[in-house]
């Protein structure tokens, strides 16, 4: 699978060993998340927002009203930096100095663009909709006209990106493993609970396999 290159942007400073730049981890990364944070700067303020997105081929779609001041600011070509981190446990060290955690995390740069074609606007939305659960856009209504017209949705090429991972025990300084004090990895997994049905759903509706067997890829 290809690499990002590796540049003064996307270089992992802070313990390189974590670092992996090709695709397939990034992408996978990416896949499984739900949650991104878009960082971008106004009047020469940082500001940093969560959105839900999706992956599409090198390129991340984000949507939300039009009035949306990121959205305004990612349509007119300015640079913004991508976050997903997804949690896989607590790291407990015996001293408090070594504890951490285990995590999969991606940064990423790019330049958006405006996604204006009927059509093409439609199969975005298409892949944000399966992102958060597949087989939800054959089921649900599609955006009727209004909607579409209320709706901004950019794609954001990956211009460049970098995963850092960390898995693992603790690392405790070499006298401390003899402390009274236990240590390990408390792993953290995100769940999918029984699903609550809308008070006003019809009766002789029942939950759809999709909903019912839900899982994240990994």
């Amino acid at each position: 699978m290809p690499e990002f290159p590796i540049t003064e942007r996307t270089r992992v400073r802070r313990i390189p060993k974590r670092a992996q730049y090709d695709k397939d981890t990034i992408y996978r990364i990416l896949d499984e998340g739900l949650v991104c944070h878009v960082g971008f700067v106004e009047d020469h303020q940082p500001v940093v927002i969560p959105m839900n997105y999706a992956r599409r081929d090198d390129a991340l779609i984000l949507h939300g009203a039009t009035a949306s001041r990121l959205l305004k600011y990612v349509q007119a070509g300015h640079p913004v930096c991508v976050t997903v981190t997804l949690l896989d446990g607590l790291v407990l060290a015996r001293s408090v100095y070594h504890h951490s955690m285990n995590y999969r995390s991606v940064v990423v740069f790019g330049r958006g663009r405006l996604i204006e074609a009927e059509q093409e606007k439609l199969a975005a939305l298409e892949v944000l909709t399966e992102h958060i659960l597949q087989g939800r856009w054959r089921d649900a209504r599609k955006p009727n006209r209004q909607e579409l017209e209320a709706t901004t949705v950019v794609s954001i090429a990956i211009e460049g990106a970098s995963a850092k991972v960390r898995t693992g025990p603790p690392v405790d300084d070499e006298d401390d493993y003899q402390l009274a004090v236990w240590a390990g990895v408390l792993p953290i997994q995100q769940q999918a609970l029984m699903p609550v049905s809308d008070p006003r759903l019809r009766k002789d509706i029942r939950v759809p396999p999709s909903i019912s067997d839900y899982r994240r890829t990994r």
